[in-house]
């Protein structure tokens, strides 16, 4: 029999994180633990006030689950699908349970989860995520991600040249850049775009709001950038419409309830000629090993939320130099934590 727990648990971050939608030192989590014949495998719900979940939805969520009827945890297609039919969105806490599942599968297989999937070990170069703030603090975050080959530029409001001539003050590296929604006019858009060509950038990941569709499809017929949808794209049903709108898709699993969904759309975007991007929010080592188990798929890598925080209660992949190492341990990747140690955090 299946059993599962789980615990709330808050995340902090380094310093202040702002994007164009907001600012946080913080973010909510709940982590997952399902147990079958002495294995555990684990996972975690990351749940940014943005997107509508909270420690009080998914725990509630997760009360109604009843993995009793299942007799091993190896049908991971019926627990899913069950899973996801537990009630409508909830998609990081639907997340959660799908790594744990593949945590748990993998280890009883005595297989890293990539190979459950078919998919080779891949190092992984990821970018490091630079917030909006001031020029002072820029530069300094570009300091401290010197090892880093690729950074992430958070733009959106008024000051976005001003923050990209202070970054190119202190590093030629190639950036990407995420405006997260926060450009409202088209000709702004492609206008900011034809300058950030000339910057060293290599993509606009979400540049303007995710409904604004026929604005979007005017924009990517033009920009001389790849256009990335993220807060565009969700689900896989998402990804059968983003060609339209978008060059290339950032697929999370706290958006696309895990990792069974999220390889799919990775399939499907390759198949029909989008780029894929594996992205994160503020996670746990726990989260990020179990995306880097698809990085095979993945054309750019931002899988950065572990290195940003100051109380991980996961050990996973390490990272050096910028570039993830999976370390080819059987499920996610994960050295066993210990339970309770974390619940009495």
């Amino acid at each position: 029999m299946i059993s599962l727990s789980y615990i709330p648990y808050t995340l902090h971050k380094k310093h202040i994180f702002r994007i164009a939608g907001g600012a946080r030192t913080n973010t909510p989590l709940v982590l997952v633990r399902l147990r079958y014949e002495g294995v555990e495998g684990f996972g975690e719900a990351s749940m940014p006030p943005l997107y509508g979940e909270s420690i009080a939805t998914a725990t509630d969520f997760l009360s109604r689950l009843d993995l009793s009827p299942f007799q091993d945890p190896f049908n991971t297609e019926d627990i899913l699908e069950y899973t996801d039919r537990v009630a409508p969105g909830n998609p990081a806490v639907k997340a959660a349970v799908d790594i744990a599942l593949h945590d748990l599968v993998g280890k009883l297989l005595g297989i890293p989860v990539h190979s459950c999937f078919g998919l080779a070990r891949k190092e992984l170069a990821t970018s490091k995520t630079i917030g909006i703030d001031t020029a002072e603090i820029i530069r300094q975050r570009v300091r401290e991600a010197t090892d880093f080959s690729y950074l992430k530029i958070k733009l959106g409001g008024s000051n976005d040249r001003e923050i990209i001539d202070t970054v190119r003050e202190e590093t030629a590296k190639p950036l990407y850049i995420d405006a997260n929604q926060g450009w409202k006019h088209k000709e702004e858009a492609l206008e900011k775009i034809a300058w950030l060509q000339e910057k060293n950038v290599v993509f606009i990941e979400q540049p303007m709001p995710k409904t604004a569709y026929d604005d979007m499809e005017w924009l990517a017929a033009r920009s001389p950038l790849p256009i990335v949808g993220d807060e565009g794209i969700q689900r896989l049903s998402d990804v059968l419409t983003a060609g339209r709108f978008y060059h290339a898709i950032n697929i999370k699993l706290m958006k696309s309830t895990g990792l069974r969904e999220a390889f799919e759309m990775a399939v499907v975007a390759r198949k029909t000629g989008l780029k894929v991007m594996l992205g994160c929010m503020s996670e746990t080592s726990c989260a990020i090993a179990a995306a880097s188990q698809l990085g095979a798929l993945a054309d750019w890598t931002d899988l950065d939320g572990n290195l940003a925080v100051t109380n991980d209660p996961f050990t996973g992949h390490v990272v050096e130099k910028g570039i993830i190492k999976p370390n080819g341990l059987p499920g996610i990747g994960l050295s066993t934590p210990d339970w309770n140690h974390i619940k009495n955090l």
